[in-house]
């Protein structure tokens, strides 16, 4: 359960991207996004740019409530998506993930901006959150890790109705405000 007042499906701007509710009628949008193999390449559900493998995970986001949709503001296009959730093992605790950008917006700002505006509206609310990573995903821990986030330790979770293991990164408020100060100097 979320917090009082927290609004899991913000809309938010960024300089190249904007957050806002996944709807159904994005169906067609987020397929798109998703829809080649290097998207899911290093991710325990390596096939799922395939229909056959999407479709239960889009109706998965769409019926949690609190899955927002990335677009690119240029090209107003979907590019991905986030969302947040409880910390399935911590009481009163905010957990970012089943992240996803499109494979032709990696190794840029995105990601970076995606997580901005999430973290800058979680931590209106809470002093921490958490992001549940398959030992096997290298490519979201290094990006978590490049946030601030510190792996806590490793559990077995059932997020997505499959009990898996999940290394479970930590980024406090404070460090996150640190972070962001440091990148923000940089640019």
């Amino acid at each position: 359960m979320f917090r009082q007042g927290f609004g899991p499906q913000p809309t938010l701007d960024g300089k190249t991207i904007a957050i806002r509710p996944l709807t159904a009628a994005d169906w067609d949008g987020l397929f798109a996004a998703a829809g080649h193999p290097a998207v899911w390449a290093g991710h325990p559900a390596s096939d799922r740019y395939t229909r056959e493998k999407f479709e239960p995970y889009f109706g998965l986001l769409l019926e949690s409530g609190s899955t927002v949709a990335v677009i690119d503001r240029a090209k107003n296009v979907i590019i991905g998506c986030s969302r947040y959730y409880p910390a399935p093992d911590r009481e009163d605790s905010l957990s970012i993930g089943y992240t996803f950008i499109n494979h032709d917006y990696w190794g840029g700002r995105t990601n970076f901006e995606l997580k901005r505006l999430m973290l800058d509206h979680a931590f209106e609310q809470y002093d921490e959150v958490w992001f549940h990573i398959a030992p096997t995903n290298i490519r979201s821990q290094k990006a978590v890790a490049k946030l601030g986030a510190e792996n806590m330790y490793e559990t077995v979770l059932n997020l997505s109705g499959v009990p898996a293991a999940a290394f479970c990164f930590r980024l406090a408020k404070n460090a996150w405000l640190l972070h962001r100060k440091m990148h923000d100097a940089a640019e």
